[in-house]
């Protein structure tokens, strides 16, 4: 593997290579479970789970944590407007986001730490900092002196006196500089809150991530993925406090994925643009927001519409019936039944995409490029199957090979997890009931299965080799 990735801290492609041999240490920021997640949020949590798989598809041990925010206003601000408490708010929509992620075919990470469950780790990595002389409390709070990290800014491009300039005038006395950022929060009333040596409180949202990637992945990770939108000044943040606390990286590699625009606006709870997941999946397959959110190159902003969704869907029905096709041809046209021949056109063709695949997934992680890849297959073993004479059985082999490792990384085509796969075992089991229906002339339930069949979008093509389905 030769995988090439923007690095968002130097600004440049460089060559990835993990820090141990074999073993990829790789955070991402998760939700803040006060709501569904929406389609929006989706793209950054579909996007590095296909850079997982890939990983994973190469040899390599991937340690994949993505944190759960289960505490901060917007958890207080919800669990009272709903009138529970914000562990039952947080539990409740913890559970909802791995509903919604698992339709979606997003493996689980590793771990995912909760931050009201990582309070230790916090308290200790916020004294690190003071003792260092890089924080300090003030009635009851605790900030980052930002002035005491010089390189503050580097992942932003942005410099401290530029920040220092442009920062927003704050009225707290308590501040030595207004870019200070808060650590530790002293409680306020009615507020949850857990034990310290400043007093009562809880911690800021900023030092939540770089505590728990610590505790589960230590000191430096090879790489910390979210969306644009939180590299200044979370990222920022973590970055900061992180490499104040220990003296060493704290990730080398930073890639962050463009926005989902919708009307040319970030689609966003606050502008209230959004859609959830569960809305989406409605009316889409999870294959087809796969597809959509992995048709554009990651770092590039993607625009949400009906229409750009039915592109995704017309495309997955390409892919699902060009796959149904190759399957047909496997159980029912084996080289015992009908001579093969070699095709010496299919072998080249397999041979450039499988050779394109990974150009495009190496170069950047395009995945635009790779699904390329996967149509040519399709199409070229479509070609070969429907030429007259034996087939060559054998690269036919190997083409659904490829496009099993394929799906097992990108989830697009529906063969390897979820309601696709178990849709498609339900629709063949009622094949096989037809047939036999049709052998014992109870033709009656043989059309009751056309029936129900051709309501859920499903064609049957009768021939002398079997029953063959696609989707309508």
């Amino acid at each position: 593997m030769k995988l090439r990735l923007y690095n968002d801290l130097s600004g440049s492609m460089e060559l990835f290579e993990p820090m141990e041999p074999g073993r990829v240490k790789f955070y991402t920021c998760g939700p803040t479970v006060y709501d569904y997640f929406h389609i929006g949020n989706a793209r950054p949590f579909i996007v590095f789970d296909v850079l997982r798989r890939y990983f994973e598809s190469k040899g390599l041990s991937v340690t994949f944590i993505q944190n759960f925010t289960d505490i901060d206003d917007k958890m207080i601000q919800r669990a009272d407007q709903m009138g529970v408490t914000v562990r039952e708010l947080a539990d409740r929509f913890i559970a909802a986001y791995y509903e919604d992620a698992d339709s979606l075919g997003i493996r689980r990470a590793t771990y995912n730490p909760r931050a009201t469950e990582e309070i230790p780790a916090i308290l200790e990595l916020i004294q690190a900092l003071i003792d260092k002389g890089h924080a300090y409390p003030a009635d009851g709070d605790v900030y980052f002196e930002v002035d005491t990290f010089p390189p503050y800014g580097k992942l932003s491009k942005q410099s401290l006196e530029d920040l220092h300039a442009g920062a927003r005038v704050e009225v707290d006395e308590r501040k030595r500089a207004p870019l200070d950022f808060t650590l530790w929060k002293a409680q306020k009333p009615g507020e949850p809150a857990w034990d310290s040596p400043w007093g009562m409180g809880r911690p800021g949202w900023h030092i939540e991530c770089s505590a728990m990637a610590r505790h589960h992945l230590g000191d430096t990770i090879d790489i910390h993925g979210g969306g644009s939108d939180l590299m200044f000044p979370h990222h920022e943040n973590e970055i900061a406090q992180s490499e104040a606390a220990s003296g060493k990286p704290f990730a080398r590699f930073w890639i962050h994925n463009g926005y989902l625009m919708v009307d040319r606006e970030k689609m966003s709870k606050s502008l209230g643009n959004f859609f959830t997941v569960r809305e989406v999946r409605a009316r889409y397959s999870a294959q087809v927001i796969r597809l959509f959110m992995l048709s554009a190159h990651y770092r590039s902003p993607i625009n949400f519409s009906r229409e750009t969704l039915e592109q995704a869907q017309h495309a997955h029905e390409r892919l699902r019936n060009g796959w149904a096709e190759i399957e047909f041809a496997m159980k029912t046209r084996p080289c015992d039944v009908v001579p093969c021949e070699p095709d010496a056109e299919l072998r080249e063709e397999l041979k450039n995409a499988r050779e394109l695949f990974d150009e495009s997934m190496e170069d950047d992680f395009n995945t635009a490029g790779a699904i390329g890849a996967v149509f040519d297959v399709i199409r070229a073993t479509n070609v070969s199957l429907g030429r007259t004479g034996g087939i060559d059985y054998e690269t036919v082999s190997e083409a659904a090979d490829f496009l099993r490792t394929v799906d097992d990384v990108m989830g697009i085509i529906g063969m390897t997890y979820g309601g696709e796969d178990a849709e498609s075992s339900e629709i063949e089991s009622l094949i096989e009931e037809r047939s036999e229906a049709r052998k014992n002339k109870n033709f009656a339930r043989s059309d009751e299965i056309r029936g129900i069949l051709s309501e859920r979008g499903v064609i049957l093509e009768d021939t002398p080799q079997g029953t063959r389905w696609k989707r309508a």
